[in-house]
């Protein structure tokens, strides 16, 4: 059986010199968290499975130095590194891949085009092709009322899930379920699912979204958003069908840390790398 991935993911400011790990509630209310390179080289000796960065400056201009952070990191650092924000052609996918990064996320370039993914995923192949999705509840009245997407159940009612971009500024109006699907047919190996609606509360993930797109693609989905405690990575592995739960605040200001988490995990009968 595929051992379940325990992801800690460092949201980096890259605009002061050698960037900066920040935290956020709901992608806003952000607060200072640590160093990049401090943090992740803490949670490889802790036994993280892989690790996220996630540039939310995401300029052209800070590409750089967003390099030179996963340089530094992959000196002392064995586990797959995934980078993600400001990644806009397959240019940028190789750039990271030969400072030292395994994976690179795309949200905002793929929505913008799509091609992005079949072009990115023939160059680097679908393993380092990541597709970001950052998802928010839409409720509608009546769960026949659309045909066109994806009504999802969930505990105060019906709704469906609508994809943002710019790091949840703006709305774009397509299904994240259906988005989901198309992104794995062109070639994208994972999702990177981040419910908007439960990131940095500590109430848990989004059960209902991560369990409809695990059972609507058949590559590995990482939950996100919400984490507060181990039970709530329990519940996405077993009733999310998640492949992976990444978290940040429990683990940047040490509330539960990854050994915790994973023999906790260990004890409920999830199998863990320990």
């Amino acid at each position: 059986m595929l051992t379940k991935r325990i992801i800690p993911c460092l949201d980096c400011d890259l605009q002061v010199p050698h960037g900066r790990v920040v935290k956020g509630v709901e992608f806003k209310q952000i607060k200072y968290a640590g160093d990049p390179v401090e943090l992740a080289n803490r949670y490889y000796e802790d036994g993280a499975d892989e690790i996220v960065f996630l540039d939310i400056t995401a300029s052209h201009e800070r590409r750089e130095t967003m390099m030179h952070v996963v340089e530094a990191t992959t000196e002392n650092v064995f586990v797959p590194i995934c980078v993600g924000g400001g990644i806009r052609k397959p240019e940028d996918f190789v750039k990271m891949l030969k400072a030292g990064a395994d994976k690179c996320s795309v949200n905002t370039a793929a929505i913008k085009n799509p091609e992005l993914i079949n072009e990115a995923s023939e160059i680097v192949g679908s393993q380092a092709c990541v597709v970001a999705i950052d998802a928010k509840r839409r409720y509608v009245d009546n769960p026949r009322e659309s045909d066109e997407r994806f009504i999802v159940e969930v505990e105060d009612g019906y709704c469906w899930y609508e994809c943002s971009i710019y790091g949840g500024r703006e709305f774009t109006g397509i299904d994240a379920i259906q988005w989901a699907i198309e992104c794995q047919e062109r070639g994208a190996g994972e999702i990177l699912l981040t419910s908007m609606d439960r990131d940095g509360t500590k109430k848990g993930y989004d059960i209902p979204l991560t369990r409809a797109i695990s059972e609507n693609v058949d590559i590995p989905v990482i939950a996100s958003g919400g984490v507060g405690e181990p039970e709530h990575m329990y519940e996405a592995f077993t009733e999310g069908k998640a492949d992976a739960a990444l978290a940040a605040s429990i683990f940047h200001f040490n509330e539960y840390p990854i050994p915790t988490v994973k023999r906790y995990l260990k004890e409920k009968g999830i199998p863990v790398r320990l």
